[in-house]
């Protein structure tokens, strides 16, 4: 089954951008669909935003529409997450994953997002 590596968090002030990359161990195509999750400490890990593989559909939670926007680039077996007006809230653990590896409590290490001034 293909494995997932997020890169791409790090420090940034309120109002500021980052990109998340997802790199897939390899076709993005083998799962049905691909999401990102994100953990705050002391927190539940909640979902941000997932797309439909075969359909490409896209779905945002509520928190981060018009703020994240999800892509892919299935040459680079590459899923993105584009997070722009970041808010303190959004600082977290961020992960992306498939069924597969959700249901078998599989997660990566995933890559820290900080948001603060």
């Amino acid at each position: 089954q293909v494995q997932f590596v997020e890169s791409g968090g790090g420090l940034v002030q309120p109002g500021g951008s980052l990109r998340l990359s997802c790199a897939a161990s390899g076709s993005i195509s083998s799962s049905n669909s691909i999401a990102w999750y994100r953990q705050a400490p002391g927190k539940e890990r909640a979902l941000v935003a997932a797309i439909s593989i075969s359909g490409g559909r896209i779905s945002y939670a509520d928190f981060v529409k018009g703020r994240f926007t999800l892509s892919r680039d299935d040459a680079k077996n590459t899923i993105w997450l584009q997070m722009d007006r970041l808010r303190p809230e959004d600082t977290a653990v961020y992960y992306c994953n498939n069924p597969w590896g959700i249901a078998r409590n599989f997660w990566g290490q995933g890559t820290q997002v900080t948001v603060s001034s």
